[in-house]
């Protein structure tokens, strides 16, 4: 396949570029060229949002917009002049307002949520121009990802405090549930619409099981050879402060997905894999949150 890929050099763009190149199609990467790109791809060195005629009458398959996060990503780039026979835009399970019930399902209603604010409302309206533009474009609805170029600081955190022999601070008794999905999964997953072509056209993604906090850290530092020492938070201190996600729990139903795809790669796995990048790549991280330096002043 002739494939344009949004992004292409942090995380899951990274990740996706790599992923198809390597499966033999021909990648082209549009980003503004701030850092290396994936060896392989065909790079398009301009702002999505100012493309001018750089993509007009030119033509892909298939574009993975892994990097929309506004209504204006999405439109500009249709509104280019490119043509393409499909579009895969990576959307958030943060369009679900986090007073749906549980699991999330991708039939309940759409709005604002709390916890996300801006990032989800803008999601929202870019799955929402996409819809009424290109209505045969497929939207993913992910929990968080996780894997190798893993750019924010979550397991890393979690895999310092191993390393280092920290106690961990758990949010109260650590039960506040996550839902992961492998990168590698995600683009499993892309391959598989872009085979089958199915008529549902939203599909909310991740693994089919999800963990409890506690579950997680002891999980990573499990893979860092260590077993934690934990230390009870009380929740009136502000989660942010000293851990890695929102004091929000949720999940996804992802059953359509399991239909097309019902195996997912174990949790353990993937984080053993990302540990053992992480081990050689710890600058990887572009904003380390001063977690630590919290709990060592204030807890």
């Amino acid at each position: 396949m002739t494939i344009l890929i949004t992004g292409g050099t942090t995380f899951v763009s990274r990740y996706t570029a790599e992923y198809f190149v390597g499966k033999g199609h021909d990648v082209t990467v549009l980003n503004r060229g701030s850092r290396p790109q994936v060896d392989g791809v065909t790079h398009i060195n301009r702002d999505r949002t100012q493309l001018g005629d750089t993509l007009r009458e030119r033509h892909f398959d298939v574009i993975l917009d892994i990097t929309a996060y506004t209504e204006e990503h999405v439109r500009t780039l249709a509104e280019s002049g490119v043509t393409f026979d499909d579009y895969i835009f990576i959307s958030s399970s943060a369009v679900y307002p986090e007073t749906n019930s549980r699991p999330f399902t991708e039939e309940q209603p759409c709005g604002r949520n709390a916890i996300w604010g801006d990032y989800g409302t803008n999601k929202l309206q870019a799955e929402e121009y996409l819809r009424e533009k290109v209505p045969g474009a497929y939207i993913l609805r992910p929990p968080y990802f996780y894997g190798i170029y893993e750019n924010v600081y979550r397991e890393g955190f979690v895999f310092d405090c191993a390393m280092r022999d920290r106690p961990f601070y758990l949010p109260g008794e650590g039960d506040m549930r996550l839902q992961f999905f492998h990168v590698r999964d995600l683009c499993r997953f892309m391959e598989i619409l872009l085979e089958k072509h199915p008529e549902q056209k939203i599909f909310n993604v991740g693994n089919q099981e999800t963990v409890t906090v506690k579950e997680w850290v002891t999980l990573c530092y499990k893979i860092a050879g260590k077993t934690p020492e934990f230390v009870s938070v009380d929740k009136s201190v502000f989660q942010r402060n000293y851990f890695c996600f929102h004091d929000y729990d949720y999940a996804l139903d992802v059953s359509r997905q399991s239909e097309f795809m019902p195996d997912t790669l174990p949790l353990e796995q993937g984080l053993r894999e990302e540990f053992a990048w992480y081990k050689d790549h710890p600058d990887s991280v572009y904003r380390r949150n001063p977690y630590m330096e919290y709990i060592d002043t204030n807890l």
